[in-house]
């Protein structure tokens, strides 16, 4: 039974992805953990390939339809996956088990990483749940290149820790200095997710031992998800299925925080 929701999960995620541009690959680590019982480190890793996979495919469909941008895709996707692939080969695996322990008070390293979703998860619920302008949206008070190439390496760092796309993050920023429209701007972010996340994936096949005959199967419902999710794109109102997603995405983030830290 568990497995089969799972499945559905997938599914989900990748319609999620189709449908919004981004947002689905958030509920990758969820899925993996609270459903199918992996452990969160397994989990991120995981999520890079299926998220990475996944938006894939769906990058292959924009760019059909003309909404990639590749030159500003590698222009932005350079910093940020040099963070991931870091992050996942050096940084992730010299966490220490224990983070901390005082008296009865311990935090693991998978409660850490759990607990840092969670917060990111909040974020994008936020960015989600807010209603902003356009031109809000890209008032930015970053002021250089040097900047942005910096902020881009530490999201990378974030998709890193978590296994998530960070659409969230990326999105912004191709608006407000590659000056994208939003939809060449979705189309782009899930261009940059693709490479970020594969390359950040390979980091961890050098360090675990991949579990293939689950990987395969569940990451092929997650890209069936996202063709139905873009066929579906053009029949409902984008807006108000965000609003809706932000605050599935605002409860899941509270969910978190209670059985890692509650429960």
């Amino acid at each position: 039974m568990l497995e089969l929701l799972g499945y559905i999960g997938a599914l989900l995620i990748g319609i999620v992805l189709g449908i919004t541009g981004g947002g689905g690959s958030i509920l990758t680590v969820p899925v993996l953990v609270y459903i199918l019982n992996y452990n969160p480190i397994i989990a991120t890793a995981y999520s890079l390939f299926i998220v990475g996979t996944t938006a894939g495919f769906g990058t292959i469909q924009n760019f059909k339809n003309g909404l990639v941008v590749p030159t500003t895709g590698f222009q932005f996707a350079i910093p940020s996956l040099i963070g991931v692939y870091i992050t996942r080969k050096f940084i992730v695996p010299k966490i220490p088990e224990t983070i901390f322990y005082f008296s009865s008070i311990q935090l693991s390293k998978e409660t850490f990483l759990m607990l840092i979703f969670a917060v990111v998860m909040f974020m994008a619920a936020y960015s989600m749940l807010k209603d902003k302008k356009e031109s809000e949206v890209v008032d930015f008070k970053t002021k250089s290149l040097v900047v942005l190439v910096i902020q881009l390496f530490f999201v990378g760092i974030l998709i890193g820790l978590i296994g998530a796309g960070g659409g969230f993050l990326i999105i912004p920023a191709l608006l407000k200095f590659a000056k994208l429209p939003m939809k060449k701007a979705i189309g782009t972010s899930l261009f940059i997710i693709t490479i970020n996340s594969l390359i950040g994936f390979t980091g961890d096949i050098q360090n675990f031992e991949i579990d293939w005959a689950f990987l395969i199967p569940f990451t092929t419902f997650s890209v069936i998800g996202i063709f139905i999710g873009l066929y579906i794109q053009n029949y409902i109102n984008e807006k108000h299925l965000k609003k809706i997603f932000g605050f599935f995405v605002l409860i899941m983030s509270f969910f978190i925080l209670y059985k890692e830290l509650l429960s």
